[in-house]
């Protein structure tokens, strides 16, 4: 009988959020107490992928147009990730599929 094996968090996390069924969707909002910088730090360590250049875009994204998909997949990974950012002070919208 074959083995199945199921991915480890890492290898889930490397995966970018791709799992069956809708994705969670991770927004954060703009606000008026936190930088660019502070964004940006927060969303490059949090997330897998997100360079600081790459966060830079998205805290841009949230200024300009008041939020922003920051990133989307699992809902147990979004809910860690969700938990993290709103931990170094972003302001979250609540998780939407």
């Amino acid at each position: 009988m074959a083995r199945i094996e199921t991915p480890n968090r890492e290898a889930q996390r490397s995966r970018g959020g791709t799992d069956l069924g809708a994705p969670w969707r991770v927004i954060v909002r703009n606000d008026d107490h936190n930088t660019f910088e502070g964004v940006t730090y927060a969303l490059a360590t949090t997330l897998p992928g997100v360079t600081p250049d790459a966060g830079l875009k998205l805290a841009t994204t949230i200024h300009n147009h008041g939020l922003a998909v920051v990133w989307s997949g699992h809902l147990e990974l979004a809910e860690l990730y969700h938990e993290q950012l709103a931990g170094f002070g972003l302001t979250m919208a609540p998780l939407e599929q």
